[in-house]
C-alpha cells in the first residue's frame, strides 16, 4: 500500500466525518419543530429522521455533481495536490460544524464544506483554484435567497392555516396539526437526504477523481451513495440536541399549525432545489421558514436576538471555514506528504474531542431539550428553575394588593378569685 492511496483512504473517512456530523448539525432542520410542539417525541422523531435521510441519500445525485465539478478547478490540479486539498476543505468544514454545535448555531453545513475547499484551493492554487462562477451562481446566489423565500412562503402559509381554521376549536386544531407534521416533518428529512448527503458524494467522488481511480465522467459508484447515506443517517439518529433546542425553543416559541407551514415550506424548496442540482443550505431554508411562521401568526414571538446571532454566524461561515481550510493546507504542505496529512487528521480528532467533552459539561438531551427557553441555550437547572420561579412570582404581586393584617383586640383585665381561709381548718 503506497502512501497515495493511504492519503485517499484517510480523506474518504474524513468525508465520511463531515457527513456524520452533517447528520447531527442539521437534523434539527427538520424535526426541531415537531419536537418542540410535541407532534413526536425526541427519540422518535430523529429515529424516522435517520431512516428517511438514509433512503433520500439514492433519489438524487445532481447535487453531488455539482460539488465535484462546481467549486475546485479540476483542470488546474490533479493527484495527491488535488487530495490534499480535498481533505484540508474537509478538515475546515467538521471543525466549522463542531464549532457552531457546541454554542447551538444552526449555521449551514454546506457552507462550511464550500468554505473549507476554497480555502484550501486558494491556499494551494491561489484565486485561479476555484470556479467563481459556479460559486457565485450556485452558493451564494441560492444563499441569499433561501431563507427569505422560505421565509415568505411560511408566513403566508401560516397566516392562511389560522385564517382557515379560525372556527376549529384550539384542542382539535393542534390535535390535527400534530398528525400533519409527521408527514411534514418525514418529508423534510426525505429532503434532507436529497440535498445533503449528495454533498459528501461529491467530495469523495473529487477524491476519487485525484487519484485516478476514475474519471470525471464516471457515473456516481454505489459504495459511495451507500457509505455516505450510512454516515449521514448514524449522525442524524444521534441528534444534535443542542441545534434542535435552539430552532425549536430559541428562535419562536412555535405551535403546531406554525410547525407544519414551516415544514411544508422547507420541504418544498428544499427538494425543487435537489431537482434543479442547487447545492442548497437546508438550514438557512429550515430558519428562514420557522422565522416566517412566527411573523406570520399574529401575537406570536420571534426573538430577534437569536435571530441576529444566527445571521452574524451565518456571514463568517464561509470565511471562517476558508481560513481554517487554508491553515490545514498549510500545515500539511508544510510538513509535506503523508505525515502531513497524518498531523492534520490528529488535529483535527484532538480538536474534536475537546469540543465533544465542553459540550459535557452542561449536556443537552432528549430529557431537556424542551425547557422553557430562559435567554440561554443551557436549560435551567431544578435549583436555579425554583430560584427564577420564586423571583417571577415575587415580582408579579402588586403591594397594594396585600391585605392589611387584622387590627389587635383591645386588652380586657382578667379577673382574679380570691380564695377565702375555711374558719374550721385545724391546725
Amino acid at each position: 500500500m503506497n502512501a497515495e492511496l493511504i492519503v485517499l483512504l484517510v480523506v474518504v473517512v474524513t468525508a465520511l466525518g463531515f457527513d456524520f456530523t452533517n447528520g447531527f448539525h442539521d437534523t434539527g432542520n427538520a424535526m426541531a419543530t415537531s419536537i418542540a410542539t410535541g407532534a413526536l417525541r425526541p427519540k422518535v422523531a430523529v429515529a424516522l429522521s435517520a431512516t428517511l435521510n438514509l433512503v433520500g441519500a439514492f433519489l438524487s445525485v445532481e447535487v453531488a455533481a455539482t460539488v465535484a465539478k462546481g467549486v475546485v478547478n479540476l483542470s488546474s490540479v490533479g493527484g495527491e495536490d488535488l487530495l490534499l486539498i480535498v481533505f484540508a476543505g474537509l478538515v475546515g468544514g467538521i471543525l466549522w460544524n463542531l464549532a457552531t454545535w457546541l454554542f447551538g448555531i444552526p449555521s449551514s453545513s454546506s457552507h462550511a464544506l464550500f468554505g473549507g475547499l476554497i480555502g484550501a484551493a486558494i491556499a494551494s492554487l491561489g484565486m485561479s483554484g476555484v470556479e467563481w462562477s459556479g460559486v457565485l451562481s450556485k452558493v451564494v446566489i441560492p444563499a441569499v435567497l433561501a431563507p427569505v423565500v422560505a421565509g415568505l412562503v411560511a408566513t403566508c402559509g401560516t397566516w392562511l392555516i389560522y385564517r382557515l381554521t379560525s372556527g376549529v376549536r384550539e384542542d382539535t386544531r393542534v390535535r390535527g396539526f400534530r398528525l400533519g407534521q409527521i408527514g411534514s416533518a418525514s418529508l423534510v428529512s426525505l429532503a434532507h437526504g436529497t440535498n445533503d448527503a449528495q454533498k459528501t458524494m461529491g467530495v469523495i467522488f473529487l477524491a476519487l477523481v485525484a487519484h485516478g481511480t476514475i474519471t470525471a465522467d464516471t457515473p456516481m459508484p454505489f459504495w459511495v451513495k451507500l457509505s455516505c447515506a450510512i454516515a449521514i443517517a448514524l449522525g442524524t439518529y444521534l441528534g444534535g440536541w443542542r441545534v434542535i433546542r435552539t430552532l425549536g425553543k430559541g428562535l419562536v416559541e412555535i405551535a403546531a399549525p406554525q410547525g407544519m407551514a414551516a415544514e411544508a415550506s422547507s420541504a418544498a424548496i428544499i427538494l425543487t432545489s435537489s431537482h434543479l442540482g442547487l447545492p442548497l443550505s437546508t438550514t438557512h431554508v429550515a430558519t428562514g421558514s420557522i422565522m416566517g411562521s412566527g411573523i406570520g401568526r399574529r401575537g406570536a414571538e420571534v426573538r430577534w436576538s437569536v435571530a441576529g446571532r444566527m445571521g452574524v454566524a451565518w456571514l463568517i461561515t464561509l470565511p471562517s471555514a476558508a481560513i481554517a481550510g487554508a491553515l490545514c493546507w498549510g500545515i500539511a504542505h508544510l510538513i509535506g506528504g503523508l505525515p502531513g496529512v497524518l498531523v492534520v487528521f490528529a488535529i483535527l480528532l484532538a480538536l474534536s474531542t475537546l469540543m465533544y467533552l465542553r459540550s459535557r459539561r452542561q449536556p443537552i438531551d432528549p430529557s431537556n431539550v424542551n425547557a422553557e427557553w430562559t435567554g440561554r441555550l443551557e436549560p435551567a437547572t431544578a435549583t436555579t428553575d425554583n430560584v427564577v420561579d420564586l423571583a417571577s412570582r415575587t415580582a408579579a404581586i402588586d403591594p397594594a394588593e396585600i391585605p392589611a393584617p387584622p387590627a389587635p383586640r383591645p386588652a380586657t383585665a382578667t379577673p382574679v378569685t380570691r380564695v377565702e381561709p375555711a374558719d374550721n381548718v385545724s391546725a
